[in-house]
């Protein structure tokens, strides 16, 4: 156990360090190769700081422990929404400027719908998984085609002053591109072994250290982001993050993780406690933030309930762990 437990702290502390260096270089790679910065927030940045619940899941598919992967991202949404934009609303009211964050709202909203019909007989075979994963490319393919078509909006404005206040060159660029990549992975594998040690131990499911204990230490990074462009003014960006990240959460790091392992038995849970708790905050975020009038804004109140939201939702979980142990 106490082995595990410095794993899991060791696996965080190097999986948030790397995960920064890999979405640095890769964004500083795409600048010198000349991609829009808008190009380079949605695409770029949004699968960089997804990457460590893809590469987390795809370990813990990989080692037979599916319901840490599912865990993973359902429980990594649950906190970008209600953690991670609450508590930066609760300092800070979001204002939603950028069109295509406000296209990207619904869009969310039906790809949470579309992951739990997929989960709606209690398995999710490879052919689904499959499909997620072409959802992917597909999003990511509009994702490309809206950069390229949407000069002039507030994200790639915001975007741009970003890149230029961080410059790297080319050769260090790829070189952290690279290195962060490996580290991602050694990070992951060592997260993962002592997330499953500490589950077994505990005699509870590896769904439940997934959604708690995994999926908080993987959405760190998206806190410190969020929080720091709020702070900046950045208020599409730190919106723009947590939306790119849900989606890429639900589509790809599902998608990967039932593309290497099906999940057949999923236990009730997930659909009567875990999608609907996704799905509800999605739904939130999407009221608070899309602006049927004019601009979207979450505001303290707002950010107030999704915080609150998350945190009765966790206490929930814990008292489940705390059952099981007793």
């Amino acid at each position: 156990m106490i082995l595990a437990a410095l794993a899991i702290a060791a696996g965080f502390a190097l999986l948030i360090w790397s995960a920064d260096r890999f979405v640095e270089g890769a964004a500083a790679t795409a600048k010198h190769a000349g991609m829009p910065p808008l190009l380079i927030g949605m695409v770029i940045v949004g699968f960089g700081t997804s990457a460590p619940e893809m590469v987390v899941s795809a370990m813990a598919a990989l080692d037979g422990s599916p319901g840490l992967a599912l865990g993973n991202a359902y429980g990594s949404n649950i906190a970008n929404t209600g953690l991670i934009l609450g508590f930066t609303a609760l300092l800070i009211p979001l204002t939603v400027h950028s069109k295509i964050v406000r296209k990207e709202l619904p869009l969310l909203l039906a790809i949470s719908c579309l992951t739990g019909a997929f989960l709606w007989n209690g398995s999710l075979e490879r052919w689904e998984a499959l499909v997620l994963l072409l959802g992917f490319f597909g999003l990511v393919g509009w994702s490309i085609f809206s950069a390229l078509r949407g000069e002039g909006d507030d994200l790639g404005e915001e975007m741009e002053s970003e890149l230029e206040a961080h410059t790297m060159t080319l050769p260090r660029a790829l070189f952290w591109l690279a290195a962060g990549l490996a580290l991602l992975i050694v990070s992951s594998r060592i997260l993962v072994w002592g997330a499953v040690t500490i589950a077994e131990a505990l005699g509870v499911s590896d769904l439940i250290i997934g959604l708690t204990i995994v999926a908080l230490g993987t959405s760190l990074p998206e806190l410190a982001a969020t929080v720091i462009a709020a702070r900046k003014g950045e208020h599409d960006i730190a919106i723009g993050n947590v939306v790119g990240s849900n989606m890429f959460n639900l589509l790809a790091v599902v998608g990967i993780a039932g593309a290497i392992a099906p999940m057949s038995n999923i236990p009730a849970e997930v659909l009567t406690r875990d999608w609907p708790m996704v799905v509800g905050l999605t739904v939130a975020l999407f009221v608070f933030g899309y602006g049927l009038r004019g601009h979207g804004r979450i505001n303290r109140w707002e950010g107030g309930a999704l915080l609150l939201a998350y945190i009765v939702y966790n206490a929930y979980l814990v008292m489940t762990i705390t059952r099981a142990v007793s």
